[in-house]
């Protein structure tokens, strides 16, 4: 054999060497796909610990929108939603606005013998008989100030049956669009996951509905431990033994959370409780891989309004 030949067989026969023995070195776990999904297992069953230590019963559904991963904590069993339910309702709005179906100046007429219903919201104090609306009110605060009567008139004048189909069409499980229904955290999920669609194809008007949801005035749930600086456009809700909360996290790493829980014995232990989860999630996060653009419009501070 010539001797160019065998120095060359011989310098490969060293670099197949060298190769096999720095992989020896590094070992198995650096040869990992450079995309590798994340593992959550670890994620949950750090919440399930954490939940496990709590009064009641909580359901999460949790969702990386970097990788799509998503782990859940009994997210198919059925939850009052409380006024989570106000999302899907207006977003069923933002689409219909969208497609040119209605106007956000049309104006609703409040009518008290099927309107009315006290707990949140300020027109159970202000509205009269007979006294109309703009869509674009209802809407704001429906989400904003949680208006128990805003959202009754919206699910009125959309239609009752055209709110249930939307709401089905994503949620499955969900059975009425009014917070004494049931839910489950894996629709509730889904309906968020729309609201990220439709703020993709529709900036100006998703932006709308996301900042709405960044600056309601029950703030105490998923943002509740969380750095102030990190935005979180969520929808709370409580009612008698039940606090929930879904919403979507916009850190370095944004993802949909959604916390519920029923059996509860206090509701401001059980909205710290939920800031808890939230916060664990939270931390999980910040240790992976920071998302790259994930095309939303820009969530604003409230000093930049």
């Amino acid at each position: 054999m010539p001797k160019r030949k065998i120095y060359l067989v011989a310098a490969l026969l060293a670099l197949f060497m060298l190769v096999f023995a720095v992989g020896q070195l590094i070992g198995p776990q650096s040869l990992k796909p450079l995309d590798a999904k994340p593992d959550y297992e670890p994620l949950r069953e750090e919440v399930t610990q954490f939940i496990a230590t709590l009064p009641g019963n909580y359901g999460i559904y949790f969702k990386d929108l970097e990788s799509g991963e998503e782990i859940g904590i009994n997210e198919t069993e059925p939850f009052p939603p409380a006024s989570t339910i106000k999302l899907p309702v207006v977003l069923y709005l933002y689409e219909q606005i969208a497609e040119g179906k209605f106007n956000w100046n049309d104006r609703v007429r409040y009518n008290k013998n099927t309107d009315y219903q006290g707990g949140a919201g300020i027109l159970q104090y202000a509205a009269r008989h007979g006294d109309t609306y703009s869509l674009r009110c209802l809407a704001t605060i429906s989400i904003i100030l949680s208006d128990n009567i805003a959202h009754n008139m919206l699910v009125r004048h959309l239609g009752y049956d055209n709110v249930m189909n939307f709401i089905n069409k994503l949620g499955p499980n969900t059975t009425r669009p009014f917070g004494s229904a049931s839910t489950t955290p894996k629709d509730m999920g889904a309906f968020f996951e729309e609201l990220i669609s439709f703020a993709r194809e529709h900036p100006e008007e998703g932006g709308r509905l996301l900042n709405d949801l960044a600056h309601t005035i029950y703030h105490v749930g998923l943002p509740g431990d969380l750095p102030s600086d990190i935005t979180v456009s969520h929808k709370e809700g409580s009612i008698n033994g039940v606090a929930t909360d879904g919403g979507i996290v916009f850190g370095r790493r944004p993802y949909i959370l959604v916390v519920l829980s029923q059996g509860i014995t206090d509701e401001d232990e059980a909205f710290g409780d939920i800031a808890k989860i939230s916060r664990i999630v939270y931390d999980f996060q910040q240790q992976l891989p920071a998302a790259g653009d994930l095309n939303l419009p820009k969530i604003y501070k409230l000093q930049e309004f």
